[in-house]
Order: structure tokens, then C-alpha cells, then sequence
């Protein structure tokens, strides 16, 4: 009777401590769904502010094309507009991001980075008149495209669970299109820089320039590299 009692006590115990551990385990699934959930619509919302805040910065200038407001009052919004949007860029930083997810993350923030570097040039060619503003804004706004889309993509393999980790948690997607992606981009990369240094000549006009530009390409490079499966 009484190893019957000890065996009820113990199988109790260990009743106990399993359900504790489902419970927790439940728990901990939830919580980490709830956090799931909570990164989804946080960057969803970030995704959305950009997106927003690019309509706006580009309505404003056809209400300027349409004598709705004149050119300083274009300009005035475009200063906000920079402000608001290296706010948005920041919010990146602080999201809660599940390591599937940090590589995604990251290009959707290179995107926004890109985008915003595309809207300095194109301010600056509306203050100035200066059309190699305007080509490098028109080249810098398709490399923001890039980057979202390749981001799109590698969130939508973490999200499906097709992204795969090796031993030292490399990221590594099994996918061929990111591999030809990965490369578009660089070698977009390395355009603009030949565009931003070199002179009609394909020369460059100093020794200075030169470095500038060497630089540039390896920065190209090792972006490549960094995310090249």
C-alpha cells in the first residue's frame, strides 16, 4: 500500500511537472506567437509610413507642376519630408525582429535608406536645376526597388519556413532568384559608382576621385558577398 502511495505520489509529480511544461511550453508558444504577430504589424506599419510618405512627397510636386503651391512652399514640405522619414528609418532599430526574419528586415531598411537618398537628389535637382541630380535619383529609386523586392522575397521564405540555417547560423536561402537578385543589385552598385565618379571620359578627374570610387566598388563587393548564398 504504501509503495502503491509513493508510486501515485510520484507519477503525480511527474504528472505535475509535465503539465507545468506543457503549460509553459504553451505559454512560451504563445507569447512568442503574440511577439510573432507584434513584429508582423509593427513592420507592416513601418512599410505603410513610407509608403505614404512617398505618395505625399511626390503629389506635393504635381501640385507644385500645377501652380498650387509655389516652389518654397514645395521646398518646405521637402525639409519636413526628410525629417519625418529618417524618423520612420529609425523605427527599424527598435523593432523586436526573430532572427528568420533580421535578414529581411534589414533590405526592407537599405530600401527605405536608398529611397530616401533618391528623394535628396531629387530635391536637389528641383532647388537647382541639376539633371545628374535627377539621374541618380531615378537610379537610386530602382535600387530601392530592388532591395524591397529582394526583401519581400527572403521574408516570404522565412515566413513559409523554407529558409534553412548552417552551422554557424549563416543565413542561406535554397532559392536560385536570390542568388541572381543578390548580384542585379551589386552590380547596380557598382554602376552608380561609376556614375558618381567618373567623368563623361570614363576617367576619373583626380587621384582623390579615384579612391572614392575604389571604395565605393568594394563596398559593392562586399555587399555581395555578405548576402550571396
Amino acid at each position: 500500500m504504501k509503495k502503491n502511495k509513493i508510486q501515485n505520489i510520484t507519477i503525480t509529480a511527474i504528472g505535475i511537472i509535465i503539465i507545468a511544461g506543457i503549460i509553459a511550453y504553451n505559454y512560451s508558444a504563445e507569447q512568442t506567437k503574440q511577439k510573432g504577430f507584434q513584429f508582423g504589424n509593427e513592420l507592416a506599419q513601418i512599410q505603410q509610413e513610407v509608403t505614404e510618405l512617398q505618395t505625399k512627397f511626390y503629389s506635393e510636386k504635381t501640385q507644385w507642376d500645377e501652380g498650387d503651391i509655389t516652389k518654397e512652399e514645395l521646398l518646405e514640405y521637402y525639409d519636413e519630408h526628410v525629417e519625418k522619414f529618417e524618423n520612420i528609418i529609425s523605427k527599424y532599430d527598435n523593432l523586436s525582429t526573430p532572427e528568420l526574419f533580421e535578414s529581411s528586415v534589414e533590405l526592407f531598411k537599405i530600401s527605405s535608406e536608398t529611397q530616401l537618398k533618391s528623394d535628396i537628389e531629387y530635391i536637389k535637382w528641383i532647388k537647382t536645376g541639376d539633371e545628374l541630380a535627377k539621374v541618380r535619383s531615378d537610379t537610386q529609386i530602382q535600387e530601392a526597388y530592388e532591395y524591397e523586392n529582394l526583401g519581400l522575397v527572403e521574408f516570404q521564405l522565412a515566413k513559409s519556413g523554407i529558409i534553412e540555417f548552417d552551422e554557424a547560423g549563416k543565413f542561406s536561402p535554397p532559392d536560385k532568384v536570390l542568388k541572381q537578385k543578390v548580384i542585379q543589385i551589386s552590380e547596380n552598385m557598382k554602376n552608380k559608382c561609376d556614375l558618381e565618379f567618373k567623368n563623361e571620359m570614363d576617367e576619373f578627374d583626380s587621384n582623390e576621385i579615384e579612391v572614392e570610387w575604389f571604395n565605393c566598388f568594394n563596398e559593392a563587393e562586399k555587399w555581395k558577398k555578405d548576402h550571396l548564398p
